[in-house]
Parts: structure tokens; sequence; C-alpha cells
């Protein structure tokens, strides 16, 4: 058997090697979204004759193989890789930034773009519809409604959709203080420990600094020690939950699956693209009025709800011994190694309410005390 012959899976076994020529992505597959903007597959993205007809002169690729090099070194070409797979727990969040500007770049110089995938129907979805969330100020259902009346099999994974919600939230931007974007962050450094037993160098931020040492401002409310009266943890490292019989979550989603088949209906009525400008603005503003009628603290939690008070989760903290090397543990104050609490990166906690939360750092809410007032914080260790 030659090696041109071979199909994926034999050479993925013989070299351990696989190149973008030895895949084919069906028939050439591409739809206009906006006007310069297109949405297609990755035969559309390798075919000379489709980018030069439609002078595509930019590429975004999202996809485990980059583009073959005739494409990516095509001398009338700008192209932009993304390595990632289709699959719900891929990090596509921390990418979206990086896609909005490729393509408001090509756009705002009156250049045409193409962002594909491999079938063009999840991965390059996400990232284009992430572009009509944060260029027309609308939420996640209404983008996604657009998106899909102009190609019509558009769907990004559970995934993605999740936290191209969350993106919405944090106002289309990342904000580290968010509670959670900071929950998140700690799902994504759990599948790693999971993975490698240790928790990875580039998550290393997420373990915060310890608030018992002397700080110019120390926040006005902390959790200590009962026993030895030690800070152990900011307000700010709390992080709350709801309790399991609260769907506040679940009705939410659901106003906005009402406006997601409004704005549908609405741009069929409109005629689809003829009338898009004035389509986009139109639904923008409506997204905004029920936005107001939800809202949400500036670090992610709603205001004058109940949280949970079973259980006292907190994000990891510098005092905390060996987290970044064990998978799970024991966590005891460090002043006076009482028991304070558990950890765990990879199989979490039920909270007595029946949320299920992982990774889980936790404290007993009977181990620790609330102090309103902190004056002169000084060096505990």
């Amino acid at each position: 058997m030659c090696e041109n012959s071979k199909n994926p899976k034999q050479k993925l076994r013989d070299t351990g090697i696989l190149t973008r020529e030895d895949f084919d992505g069906g028939p050439i597959s591409l739809d206009e979204i906006e006007p310069g903007l297109y949405l297609g597959n990755l035969t559309a993205a390798t075919h000379m004759e489709t980018l030069r007809s439609f002078n595509i002169s930019h590429i975004l690729t999202l996809d485990s193989i980059p583009l073959p090099q005739h494409i990516t070194e095509a001398s009338f070409l700008t192209t932009k890789y993304i390595h990632i797979a289709d699959m719900p727990k891929e990090d596509i969040l921390h990418h979206l930034n990086t896609c909005f500007d490729f393509i408001n770049e090509a756009l705002s110089t009156s250049h045409n773009i193409l962002v594909h995938c491999y079938f063009g129907v999840s991965r390059s979805s996400s990232a284009v519809i992430a572009y009509i969330m944060k260029r027309h100020n609308m939420d996640y259902a209404a983008a996604y409604e657009f998106v899909k009346s102009k190609r019509r099999f558009v769907q990004p994974n559970a995934g993605f959709t999740a936290q191209l919600k969350l993106w919405h939230r944090m106002g289309c931007t990342i904000d580290p203080h968010y509670q959670k974007y900071k929950i998140y962050r700690l799902r994504l450094a759990g599948d790693q420990v999971r993975k490698a037993k240790i928790l990875p160098p580039n998550f290393n931020d997420l373990i915060k600094p310890d608030p018992a040492i002397t700080q110019e401002n120390p926040e006005p409310i902390v959790y200590r020690c009962r026993k030895c009266r030690r800070v152990v943890a900011s307000k700010s490292n709390i992080l709350q939950h709801l309790p399991k019989n609260l769907q506040l979550e679940k009705s939410a989603d659901g106003n906005n699956g009402n406006m997601a088949t409004n704005t549908n209906q609405t741009i069929e009525q409109t005629g689809g693209a003829a009338g898009a400008p004035r389509l986009l603005e139109q639904i923008a503003q409506q997204i905004r009025k029920v936005s107001l009628a939800s809202p949400t603290a500036a670090d992610g939690t709603q205001p004058n709800v109940s949280y949970c008070q079973h259980i006292l989760f907190v994000e990891p903290i510098a005092w905390m011994k060996n987290i970044a090397n064990n998978t799970q543990g024991r966590l005891n104050c460090p002043k006076c190694d009482q028991k304070l609490g558990n950890y765990s990166w990879i199989n979490g906690c039920q909270c007595p309410c029946g949320e299920e939360v992982s990774p889980a750092f936790y404290m007993i809410p009977s181990k620790v005390e609330l102090s309103k007032a902190v004056q002169n914080v000084q060096t505990t260790l």
C-alpha cells in the first residue's frame, strides 16, 4: 500500500503524524453571515478557486490540525490558526477575544474573511457567534439565532454554548474577578490535575495570596480559625452557590429562549440579509431590556439571593499546604493545625443542599468565624 492511499487512522498508527491533506471535509460549504464575513468548512478553506471567487484574503482556522502549507503561505492570504478540538470540555473561552480581534481587523479594513473548522458547525460557529455578540451587543441566544438564519446547521456544542454565555456575562471579555469565571478556571485546572496529578504552572495564579499577611488595604470582612483566630480567608475568596432546589439560572435561560424565538421570527419577517443592519440594532435593544430585568453583581453573584450556608467553598489560598502537588487532602489551620476542611481537585464535594461542587476547597462553618472588622493585620504564619 502506498503512503498516499492509506486512510488517516492507518497513517496515524504507522507514523503517528497526520497532516491536513489526510482529511476530506466533504463538499465546499460556506455562507455569508454579514458583508465580508463567511462561515464555512475545511473544504472551502483549502479550495483556491473558491477563496479567489469570494475575494477572501483572511482565514481563521479553529481545528485540531492547521491548514496545509500551500494555503498558509499563499501570498494573497493572511491566516490565523487556533488549535482546538470539538469537545465540550475544550477551552474556547480564552480564544474568543483573539477571534474577535482577527475578524474585526479584517472587516474594518474592507477585507473578506472565512472562519472555518472541519464542518463549519461548532467551533467556527462559536467564534462567529462571539463576534456578533460583541460587535452588536447581543446575548448568546439572539446572536445564535441570527447566525443560524444565515447558515442553518450551525450548532456549538454544549460546552462552547456555556462558555459563550459566560463570556457575555463578563461583558464579552475576560474578567478574572467574576465569580463564575473563577469557578470555570478551577474546573479547567481540575481536568489538568486529573491527568497530570499536579497543578500545571499556568494555573498557579489560581492560588490566591494569604489574607493573613500584612497588606496595605486589607479586606474588611474575613474568616478566622475559631480556635486561634488566625485569618484564613477574605470575603472575596468565598465561592458562593445557590441551593440546588433554586432554579434561578434555569429561569433566566428560559427568558433568553423566548427572546431567541422572537428574534428568529423577526429575522424571517424582515427578509433576512436585506434588513440585517437595522435588525441587529433592534435585537440588541430588546436584549438590553431583558438584561436589566435580571441584574447581576460585578463579581458574578446575584443580589438579594439566599446563598447556601452549609459549607464555605473557597478559592485555593497560599497557606493551604501541598495543594499544587496533591489531588486531594485536608485543610488544616497553618497556625494551630486545627482541621478546617478538605479539598479535592478531582472528586469535588456534594454540599448538604445537594449541589455538586468540583473542584472543591471548603471549610466547615463551625470551624471558622466571620470577622467584620480587620485592623492592623499582621503576619501570623
